[in-house]
């Protein structure tokens, strides 16, 4: 085949998975080489000895609102419905519905709420107004005072980033919604809300099931790679590429310890966040996630405690990118970005890539919106 009808793609995450078949589908030779052991990216997951399925990245939960995006992924896998709540552990063990509503509300403040104007004016009365937030301290403060973002988000933003809030662009916080009815529903705004019914290692596997895909595991790009292949789509780390010459990108990792607790014990929400300050932000019982627990295992049942590291600390594991309120890591990454667009025949991709906090939903529009480009301007 012509050089310029085969394409090589660094990473078998969503951003390789959907470039690698919207490529295959259009009539090209494509290579998926990644350095990991496995297909999936940090969406990858596995059946454990317990009978239960471990997302070994964290949990990943999709939603979004984006119908097209649902179409493409259903042509791969049967998507069940799930509706994802969360519980925060105060410091002295009550659980309480995050993000806050009026149900959180009425337990903190010892109170009953009889509307949303009840509940909007118990929060104003908390609040300590920032004309023009600066920082995700200001923005919070703004929105629900002091006493309610130093329960429920500085003690998780110091251990989750390693930052104080002061440090933090506000954007990082804006995407948490506030409820001011009794509605648990962590994503409020995502028509779509989903699992893959047979786990998302299958729906890459189906996704990168065609005969024009190749897939390499255990394969690190070296730019020899390259040599017969007429593009590159890359989702390595960018400053990785260009061996950090302009500075270091930060990013936040994760260590995950895996627990075997007794079935019985493991109930309510499927992940749990800690408001308190030791070194731990939260944990997920795989088994109230729906199609998570096969039934065959021990008796026991897994779940999964999340501390937070620099990546530096992990393995070079690069999961958060660290958004700071200063911008200065977005700049150096706009320079990258500039070095890259004078590289012949690559475009970097995915949130490693384009050093982005991206939602699963996102990196698929992203990469069917940018493929379908270069498809139709190369053919």
């Amino acid at each position: 085949m012509r050089r310029d009808k085969r394409v090589l793609i660094v990473g078998a995450g969503f951003a390789g998975a959907v470039h690698a078949r919207e490529l295959a589908e259009a009539g090209y030779l494509v290579d998926v080489v990644d350095q990991r052991d496995h297909i999936g990216g940090n969406a990858y997951d596995h059946v454990d000895r317990n009978g239960v399925r471990v997302h070994k990245y964290g949990p990943h939960l999709f939603h979004t609102s984006n119908a097209e995006v649902i179409e493409w992924l259903g042509r791969f896998s049967e998507l069940i419905p799930y509706r994802h709540s969360v519980s925060a552990r105060l410091p002295d063990s009550r659980l309480v519905p995050l993000p806050i509503n009026r149900e959180t509300l009425e337990t903190l403040f010892d109170t009953r709420l009889s509307s949303e104007e009840e509940a909007k004016a118990l929060l104003a009365a908390q609040a300590d107004p920032v004309a023009e937030p600066r920082n995700a301290d200001d923005y919070l403060r703004s929105r629900i005072g002091p006493r309610l973002t130093d329960l429920f988000f500085r003690p998780y933003t110091r251990k989750m980033w390693g930052l104080e809030l002061e440090d933090m662009d506000p954007s990082v916080v804006k995407r948490i919604p506030l409820r001011l009815d009794y509605s648990r529903d962590y994503f409020p705004n995502d028509t779509f809300q989903v699992l893959p019914r047979e786990g998302y290692t299958a729906l890459f596997t189906a996704i990168l099931d065609h005969p024009n895909i190749s897939v390499t595991l255990n394969q690190s790009f070296d730019d020899s790679l390259r040599k017969d292949a007429g593009w590159c789509f890359n989702a390595m780390a960018i400053d990785a590429y260009f061996d950090c010459a302009l500075g270091e990108l930060p990013y936040r990792s994760i260590r995950f310890h895996h627990e075997t607790r007794p079935q019985a014990e493991v109930t309510g929400t499927a992940v749990v966040n800690y408001t308190d300050t030791g070194p731990f932000t939260r944990e997920t019982r795989w088994c109230l996630l729906p199609g998570h627990d096969s039934g065959a295992g021990t008796g026991g049942t897994t779940v999964t405690v999340e501390e937070p590291c620099s990546y530096q600390d992990n393995g070079y594991e690069r999961y958060y990118p660290v958004k700071t309120a200063d911008g200065r890591y977005q700049e150096i990454y706009r320079r990258y970005a500039a070095e890259a667009a004078k590289l012949e025949r690559m475009t970097f991709i995915g949130r490693c890539g384009t050093y982005q906090y991206l939602d699963m939903h996102q990196v698929i529009n992203q990469s069917l919106v940018q493929c379908r480009k270069w498809i139709a301007s190369n053919s």
